[in-house]
């Protein structure tokens, strides 16, 4: 369940934020029985230091977070850090916050409650906070809620996260908000001229689908796109055991874009929506596809298939050639698609690729407002060449290694000609925990798009 802010109540313990600088004058500002409470027990207000002071009747009156050194760049929700351990209760932060400093803070304090906790027998609990004034607590926690979406359909394992129930948390969430859904699935896909998704999903025993949902009547057409390989074999170019521990993340795009969806509607912000996920499992049997094969695409032009383990970009490109058919103002895809651009940027960085000029402008600066953050990737036009392979008019692969995630984004880029287009190759995990955001699922880029829509789509 999303974490939600608690009721203002007089109950409320007060949650007090020192940086290490203020640590001083915090100390002579408090009663000197606190101050003397907090020097026994060594607060020096370290990044994710916590001092508990009792009320004297069994209780807590006040709680201490150190955020660290002010003006420190190495981490973001500085006040999670603290958050996520405090004991179970009620907290109201008291600071000087404001702005986007204090929009991140309470961002925080709702995410340090994040819990996947289903398939624990006992849960454990986290505490809960009062929405601190001044924070539009509504907006906050819709744009928790998508964060928490993304992260448990990615945490959720396969084996309970197939095509079908990636179809059923995006029908849910269609309910919710009032939106129309629709699926394609099966042999249905080729009858639909879908022929890429159904090539690369029906060596599974689990039919593979196009996932369809419309919101909105006004407004620009924004169509957000979902890579959603629920797990990644990588077909008859088999993974490694090693390299196959992940793979149940290989539908973050599809959860990155469920999670965006939900931010949209629940915010109410003026465009018409449409999302669009390819569900797929590249699986092993006697009619998987092959290395060498040469498919025709929804588009029309041909592919040849020079690795399995890259079919990603394959049922984006069907579901991309759909998007543009429907002739929106933007089109978003958001997928794990490369390693590369996780060798080039890392697993914090969300690399983007666009074609258009606002979008190249608003989305770093509003990256930078809302803690999440982008870098920008080149379409660069001399490396169209190497995926052009000699029997095909597309390589699926290109050899030799070099610029992996850009000649990936040039592919897709074939299949978006007339409308701008953005394309985000994210590693959808964060493989160490950090503030805010524990080890596991991640949710990348999508509250960066929400901030940068308005100026981007003239909202």
């Amino acid at each position: 369940m999303s974490p939600t802010f608690a009721p203002p109540t007089s109950e409320a313990i007060p949650l007090i934020a020192v940086a290490s600088e203020d640590l001083d004058a915090t100390l002579k500002s408090v009663p000197k029985a606190t101050s003397a409470w907090l020097a026994a027990n060594g607060f020096k207000a370290a990044m994710g230091a916590v001092c508990m002071v009792p009320d004297g009747n069994g209780g807590f009156g006040e709680a201490f977070v150190g955020l660290g050194p002010q003006g420190q760049t190495r981490h973001r929700f500085v006040l999670a850090a603290g958050a996520a351990k405090l004991p179970g209760g009620v907290y109201h932060l008291k600071s000087d916050l404001s702005g986007p400093a204090l929009d991140e803070a309470a961002l925080g304090l709702l995410l340090s409650s994040y819990r996947f906790d289903r398939y624990k027998s006992q849960p454990a609990a986290a505490a809960s906070f009062v929405a601190p004034a001044g924070v539009d607590a509504q907006r906050v926690e819709a744009i928790a809620a998508g964060e928490c979406l993304t992260r448990d359909l990615i945490n959720t394992p396969a084996s309970d996260m197939g095509p079908q129930e990636l179809s059923d948390a995006a029908e849910t969430l269609a309910q919710t908000h009032g939106a129309t859904f629709s699926m394609i699935e099966g042999d249905d896909l080729l009858a639909q001229n879908l022929p890429l998704i159904h090539t690369v999903g029906r060596a599974s025993s689990r039919a593979p689908r196009l996932i369809d949902m419309t919101w909105g009547s006004t407004g620009p057409k924004l169509t957000l796109v979902g890579k959603g390989v629920v797990f990644d074999t990588g077909g008859l170019n088999l993974k490694p055991g090693a390299s196959m521990g992940l793979m149940k993340k290989d539908m973050g795009g599809a959860a990155n874009v469920l999670g965006l969806a939900h931010m949209i509607m629940a915010l109410n912000v003026p465009v018409q929506l449409r999302v669009l996920i390819p569900a797929v499992e590249n699986s092993v049997d006697g009619s998987a596809f092959r290395p060498g094969d040469v498919l025709t695409s929804r588009k029309g032009p041909t592919v040849e298939i020079n690795n399995t383990d890259a079919e990603g970009r394959l049922v984006l490109a069907d579901a991309l050639a759909l998007a543009e058919e429907g002739k929106p103002d933007h089109i978003v895809s958001m997928a794990t698609l490369t390693g590369a651009a996780r060798v080039a940027v890392g697993p914090d960085l969300a690399p983007f690729y666009t074609t258009d000029h606002a979008m190249a402008r608003a989305l770093p600066q509003a990256a930078a407002e809302v803690a999440d953050p982008v870098w920008q990737m080149p379409f660069h036009d001399p490396y169209e060449a190497m995926i052009e392979p000699q029997i095909a008019d597309l390589d699926n692969a290109p050899a030799g290694g070099f610029a992996g995630s850009i000649t990936a984004a040039l592919f897709l880029r074939r299949f978006v000609t007339d409308t701008p287009y953005t394309h985000f190759d994210i590693y959808g995990w964060n493989p160490v925990a950090a503030p805010a955001r524990p080890k596991g699922g991640a949710c990348q880029g999508a509250r960066a798009l929400l901030a940068a829509l308005p100026d981007v789509l003239g909202l």
